[in-house]
């Protein structure tokens, strides 16, 4: 998957997870995009722990893996904000 394909996923999942977490308010499309790659490779990373496949292309699995990551990684982010 190229470049293009990972910006269109990560924009998607980060938007995606930023409606699921709460934070939809608080992001740009720069910050869905990055949030949505992170979590593509948090997913991947989850993924190939419990067995299972990461990021396969462009395609609905893998915009599912990347939208798990990235709620994953807004958790972290909103439980670290939250403590200080």
């Amino acid at each position: 998957m190229g470049i293009l394909g990972w910006i269109v996923i990560g924009a998607l999942a980060g938007w995606i997870a930023s409606m699921l977490t709460g934070n939809n308010e608080k992001m740009g499309a720069g910050a869905n995009i990055a949030v949505g790659i992170i979590g593509g490779f948090i997913g991947g990373i989850a993924m190939n722990l419990l067995g299972g496949s990461g990021i396969t292309g462009f395609n609905l699995w893998s915009l599912l893996v990347a939208v798990i990551g990235a709620v994953i990684l807004l958790w972290i982010v909103n439980a670290i904000k939250r403590r200080t």
